[in-house]
């Protein structure tokens, strides 16, 4: 058995050559993208900055259980000035009660009330944008109500990656660990999602933050006139803001673990899917490029996959199709397990390699479901 076989116009001498194609896709793939985010250092913060008045913003609906749980953390945090403005968006439970209750034991919180009104959108740009002319502040950190900070520290460090040229700051917002397979799915596509847009970010790509952990300016919200060019579709208040506010030089990410923001994953599949329904629901705002760079990675790792499968068949390529696909797989193993190092998800990186193939066989499929499912309404 030759370590190079002879090359024949034949089925297999075919298969390889695609063999190393899909390969060399992913190679340079995880080389000038993942790379950014598993070789990235993050600065360390300067107590003795002067630190810029910081307004919170909360947008919640029928959130009376989550502000009671979370509201107070965000309150008591370790920063000189700041102000928490929760825009009480058209909620029938209890959160008024709570929120007023809250406002006279924290100083520092403003409601703003949004009354029902059938006429209004559904979705969160509307309250956004009430906080927004309400603030006393030019500096902005945003959260939802289901989302507590991992600690007192979560309003410095993100406030932390502000300057004079960065105006939006880019955060990470995991789910809670939880027993169970869909809980850890979940998780990985939390995780997953995080090193696609921290990775694209440092590669002077941005395409999206989430707004469960995000900061942004009031100037920069303007430069753009807030949600005006997507306010007809019902999400991308975070994914659609940041494709069009964020240029290569205006924005930072902020990989602290004391920056993180957790909340509680989905508990059902049908809760899951109505949640990916409404990421989803903005993917056909993407740029071109954007849309081409997220397909490659998971359609030429398939082709990979299936290529090599194909190539075990033949007793003459099994070796040299082996070492070809061994070293991708070994050197995307590094550079995405360091990835996911970063963001403190080192769980995921022991069976790295299988996670990477089934997520990119199970998420054009959960593309498929969440299509036919009802549009989406919060």
């Amino acid at each position: 058995m030759k370590f190079i076989p002879t090359f024949e116009m034949n089925f297999f001498t075919i298969a390889f050559m695609l063999l190393a194609m899909f390969a060399l896709m992913q190679v340079l793939y995880v080389l000038f993208i993942y790379s950014k985010l598993a070789f990235h250092k993050s600065k360390p913060i300067d107590d003795h900055q002067n630190w810029m008045p910081i307004s919170v913003i909360i947008a919640a609906r029928n959130e009376s259980d989550n502000l009671y749980e979370n509201l107070p953390a965000i309150l008591s945090q370790d920063y000189p000035v700041y102000e928490v403005i929760v825009v009480n968006n058209q909620s029938i439970d209890d959160s008024g009660w709570i929120l007023n209750a809250y406002a006279r034991q924290f100083p520092n919180l403003r409601v703003v009330e949004l009354s029902k009104n059938k006429h209004l959108r559904p979705g969160k740009k509307l309250p956004i944008t009430l906080a927004i002319k309400a603030a006393k502040y030019e500096h902005f950190v945003l959260t939802d109500a289901d989302c507590k900070p991992s600690n007192n520290q979560w309003i410095k460090q993100m406030a932390s990656q502000y300057s004079r040229s960065k105006q939006i700051v880019i955060g990470y917002a995991p789910f809670l660990k939880n027993k169970g397979f869909l809980n850890r799915l979940i998780r990985f596509d939390t995780a997953w999602i995080g090193v696609n847009y921290f990775s694209m970010a440092l590669a002077k790509l941005p395409y999206m933050g989430v707004g469960r952990n995000l900061a942004y300016t009031k100037s920069v919200f303007h430069s753009v006139n807030g949600f005006k060019s997507h306010y007809s579709v019902t999400t991308g208040d975070d994914v659609l803001f940041i494709q069009e506010a964020a240029k290569k030089s205006n924005y930072s990410i902020q990989l602290n673990p004391d920056s993180f923001c957790y909340s509680q994953a989905p508990t059902s599949w049908s809760r899951w899917m109505t949640q990916k329904t409404r990421h989803y629901s903005t993917s056909g705002k993407y740029r071109f490029i954007k849309k081409l760079l997220l397909g490659i990675y998971p359609l030429s790792l398939i082709l990979m996959w299936v290529s090599f499968i194909t190539l075990l068949f033949s007793r003459d390529f099994i070796l040299l199709s082996s070492s070809v696909f061994g070293f991708t797989l070994l050197l995307k193993w590094w550079l995405q397990g360091s990835c996911l190092a970063q963001l403190k998800e080192k769980s995921f990186v022991r069976y790295l390699p299988f996670w990477d193939l089934f997520y990119a066989l199970l998420m054009p499929i959960l593309f498929y479901i969440s299509e036919r499912q009802k549009y989406y309404r919060w």
